[in-house]
């Protein structure tokens, strides 16, 4: 049997042209003049606990594979910021969680990307790898891998998480400042 169907049309061409009004370079179609904007990526992800310990799963993609991180990742088309953090604890580390408030806002704009903290709960112990993991585990804070983790943001989220704990402000946090000095280990 053979396929009857039309051949798909020709993609328009694309230019990167500064559009009428705009101040910046984008895409442009060269038939029509659509204008295809490029923006940031958002990622979600969360803090999860349990009791005193805090999921963490080592990456078995790249970037940074073999490094911990939190369970987290890029928010999916038609989907709410928290039900993506949800997603991507069950897919990272088979967890069910459920999302509390926002923890931080990150922008790494070195990457063009915006993320999305939250602070959760794990809501059953069973953890397993997802696809994305090589192992998950649930760290007390002492027993972070500090020197393996996979991104500053980890470390940042980590550290804002424990100063919640510590009985410090609430409010979603934001990027250390440039010139703030590393943490010490642990921190």
């Amino acid at each position: 049997m053979s396929d009857t169907r039309p051949p798909p049309p020709p993609r328009a061409p694309f230019t990167r042209a500064i559009p009428d009004g705009d101040d910046r370079e984008r895409l442009v179609c060269g038939q029509c003049g659509f204008v295809l904007y490029d923006n940031p990526k958002v990622v979600v992800g969360s803090v999860v606990r349990w009791g005193g310990k805090i999921l963490m799963c080592r990456r078995a993609i790249e970037p940074r594979k073999g490094y911990w991180t939190l369970p987290a990742g890029y928010l999916e088309l038609n989907e709410s910021t928290r039900v993506g953090a949800e997603r991507e604890a069950w897919e990272e580390a088979r967890a069910k969680i459920e999302t509390g408030a926002l923890l931080a806002i990150y922008d790494i704009t070195r990457l063009s990307q915006v993320q999305l903290i939250y602070r959760a709960r794990l809501m059953d112990p069973a953890i397993e790898p997802g696809p994305e993991s090589l192992e998950v585990a649930l760290f007390a804070w002492d027993e972070i891998p500090w020197d393996d983790i996979a991104f500053p943001s980890v470390r940042w989220a980590l550290r804002h998480e424990h100063e919640v704990e510590q009985g410090g402000d609430p409010a979603p946090r934001s990027n250390p400042p440039p010139d703030e000095p590393a943490a010490p280990q642990g921190l």
